[in-house]
């Protein structure tokens, strides 16, 4: 029988600019509220979870690398 011992997520979270539906900086401002909804929402959960890099894009999307735990499992050595 195998049963998981650790697991964690390396993911890259790209927030995208929805121009199309308003003008650029009202979809700068949205994407940092996206951005800052969603930070918010690992620590509410209580998600284990590191950034590694928040990059601002030219055109003001952000893209976001970061390691986070995978559903209620021990992360192990991942996230030190």
């Amino acid at each position: 029988m195998k049963r998981v011992q650790s697991a964690c997520l390396e993911q890259t979270v790209h927030f995208m600019l929805k121009e199309d539906q308003i003008g650029h900086q009202a979809a700068v401002r949205a994407v940092q509220e996206e951005v800052r909804q969603y930070k918010a929402e690992l620590e509410r959960k209580h998600t284990r979870h590191r950034i590694l890099s928040e990059q601002t894009q030219a055109d003001g999307s952000v893209v976001l690398k970061l390691k986070k735990q995978y559903n209620q499992y021990d992360c192990g050595d991942y996230l030190k």
